[in-house]
């Protein structure tokens, strides 16, 4: 069984999205499927500005269609929500196809850090792009009560993992010399990333950063006395994670964090906000600490036991996220694809959603 996933996030970008759709492609043909990519890199295509390593392609419906004769899928996921992806929904929905989407990424949040942009009119825009699919696949509890709040529908869950034979407990001279605790960042240096709120911090040590982006050359002038080390991965990024005292996570709108559970199988408590993912990964597990205060939370995860870290981190694998996935597109396809309509014009009614859970967040 062909899969096609279409994706406008793939190499040479470093980042959560890419990560996991890997390792979905992997797990794939174990579980009977045979996953293919329909990516910027089968378009023209040009750097964002200021961000050249995200391309934008030139994707349209008729280039879709031409793929498409070459690929033969019996299932399609679009993954994310740009121009690839809205080509092959317009597709598909020509052809009265069937088709999952995933929501990675909160854009209307990281629109509105850059645009005067109002956050109604983005999720209006993706509740329309998400409401034609048969399924929309969410990584965390909190994020599913989110979106159904704000009228989105056929909600389903997909975790993510970690591979803990690569990210794992070592020692490690990585972050040799450098005075401690050491406190660290992982992750996509741009404003939606929140990262000078972690730099901002009064903390003693050493901060240090590991990833690139656009906001680099700002973050270390608002810094000088961090560390930056660039974009890392694999093992040397796994020993610095194991080098290091915490992890501290400064962002408010990220949908999971892949980087938690990379931080927590290296035995590294983790310092956060109390918001969607840090509350879905780490609230109420003993292996770190959320607190409206970050200063605070970053000096109480450095009581917390490396051993509690590593188990937590146990819990998560790629075989289920990926067994969630494969899942996920089998049923949704089966019910076949949504009644041509009106899609919710805004929030639906708050008792119509079903309450949070009651979660229990350490604050340190």
């Amino acid at each position: 069984m062909r899969l096609l996933i279409a994706t406008d996030a793939w190499a040479p970008q470093v980042n959560g999205v890419v990560r996991s759709l890997e390792h979905m492609a992997a797990a794939g043909r174990d579980l009977g499927f045979d996953p293919v990519f329909l990516t910027h890199q089968d378009f023209r295509s040009v750097p964002l500005p200021g961000y050249p390593e995200i391309r934008l392609a030139y994707a349209t419906r008729r280039k879709v269609a031409e793929s498409w004769a070459g690929l033969a899928p019996t299932y399609v996921h679009i993954a994310t929500e740009g121009s690839v992806g809205y080509a092959t929904r317009r597709y598909c929905l020509a052809q009265g196809r069937p088709f999952t989407t995933s929501y990675h990424t909160r854009f209307p949040e990281y629109l509105a850090a850059r645009a005067p942009v109002p956050e109604a009119w983005s999720y209006a825009w993706l509740r329309r792009f998400h409401g034609a699919s048969s399924g929309t696949m969410v990584s965390t509890p909190s994020l599913e009560r989110d979106l159904a709040g704000r009228g989105f529908t056929n909600l389903m869950r997909w975790t993510r993992g970690v591979d803990t034979e690569l990210f794992r407990p070592q020692d490690s001279d990585a972050l040799a010399g450098l005075p401690r605790p050491l406190f660290l960042f992982v992750g996509r240096l741009a404003v939606e990333k929140n990262v000078a709120a972690f730099l901002s911090l009064d903390l003693p040590g050493t901060k240090v950063v590991v990833g690139d982006g656009p906001d680099r050359a700002r973050l270390q002038a608002l810094a000088p006395e961090a560390r930056f080390l660039g974009t890392q991965t694999g093992a040397a990024l796994a020993r610095i994670y194991a080098a290091a005292d915490a992890f501290v996570f400064p962002s408010l709108t990220d949908t999971f964090g892949i980087v938690l559970l990379e931080a927590l199988a290296c035995g590294l408590p983790v310092a956060a906000y109390p918001v969607t993912g840090p509350l879905d990964v780490i609230a109420g597990t003993g292996a770190g600490v959320l607190d409206r205060d970050l200063r605070a939370a970053a000096l109480g995860a450095l009581a917390i036991p490396r051993e509690r870290c590593r188990a937590e981190a146990l819990r998560y694998t790629w075989a289920e996220s990926a067994r969630q996935f494969y899942a996920n597109i089998a049923a949704a396809h089966a019910r076949g694809p949504v009644p041509r309509g009106p899609v919710p014009r805004g929030p639906v009614p708050r008792h119509a959603v079903r309450a949070p859970e009651r979660r229990e967040i350490e604050l340190g």
